[in-house]
C-alpha cells in the first residue's frame, strides 16, 4: 500500500492562533484548519512501504542548525490568472533556504526524484473556489503589512496525507530536531554554516 507524504516545518501555537485571525472576509473561500496549517519543506508525493522506510532514515542524516524564522505578508497562487489559493509568506531566509536544500538532497540520495519546481515557501490559509478576484485583491491589500513574531525552528517533520472530499487530513509520521552547531558533523568536503 503506497502512503501519501511530506516534509514541513509546524508553526508556534500563537503564530498559528494568528493567522486564525485571517479566515473570514472572503466567499468561496474553504479556510485550512489549524490542525493542517504548516509550511512545506519537500513534497515527497505517493511511495511503496520500503522507500518509507528510506525517506525515514534518510530524514534523520539533515544536517543544519536551529534558525529563526517569521511569516510575513500575504498572497496567492496562481501569481497571474484567478486565484486558486491564498497564503502567508515567509521573511527572506537563507537558513531555510539551506534546510530546503539538505532536505531536498538527502531525499534525492535516497532515491528520490529531484524536486523541480521552484521552492516558494509559504503557509496555506485557505482554498478559494470562485471568489472573484477584486475581494482577493481587497482581502490582499488589507492584510499586505502582516509580519508574526519570530519563532525559532529546532526541527521538522514528516506527515502522511489522506485526501478525503471534505480536505486532506495529515499524520504525523516522524520528528526530526535539528542538531546545534556544535553536533553538526561536517560532510566530505564541506563546510558547516
Amino acid at each position: 500500500m503506497n502512503i501519501r507524504l511530506f516534509a514541513a516545518l509546524t508553526l508556534p501555537d500563537d503564530v498559528n492562533d494568528e493567522l486564525e485571525l485571517f479566515a473570514s472576509g472572503l466567499p468561496g473561500a474553504r479556510w485550512s484548519p489549524p490542525e493542517r496549517r504548516h509550511l512545506t519543506l519537500r513534497f515527497i508525493g505517493e511511495v511503496d512501504g520500503l522507500v518509507y522506510q528510506d525517506v525515514l532514515g534518510a530524514l534523520e542524516s539533515v544536517q543544519v542548525s536551529p534558525f529563526e524564522l517569521s511569516l510575513r505578508g500575504v498572497g496567492h497562487f496562481p501569481p497571474r490568472g484567478a486565484p486558486r489559493s491564498l497564503w502567508a509568506g515567509v521573511d527572506e531566509s537563507d537558513a531555510l533556504r539551506r534546510l530546503y536544500r539538505r532536505v531536498d538532497r538527502v531525499l534525492v540520495e535516497a532515491g528520490l526524484e529531484p524536486e523541480r519546481r521552484k521552492y516558494v515557501p509559504h503557509v496555506t490559509l485557505a482554498r478559494l473556489n470562485g471568489t472573484p478576484t477584486s475581494r482577493v485583491a481587497s482581502y490582499l491589500a488589507s492584510n499586505a503589512l502582516y509580519r508574526s513574531r519570530t519563532f525559532r525552528v529546532e526541527g521538522f517533520s514528516l506527515f502522511s496525507s489522506q485526501l478525503f472530499e471534505h480536505g486532506p487530513e495529515y499524520t504525523l509520521e516522524a520528528s526530526y530536531l535539528l542538531p546545534e552547531a556544535d553536533e553538526l558533523i561536517p560532510e566530505a568536503g564541506q563546510e558547516l554554516p
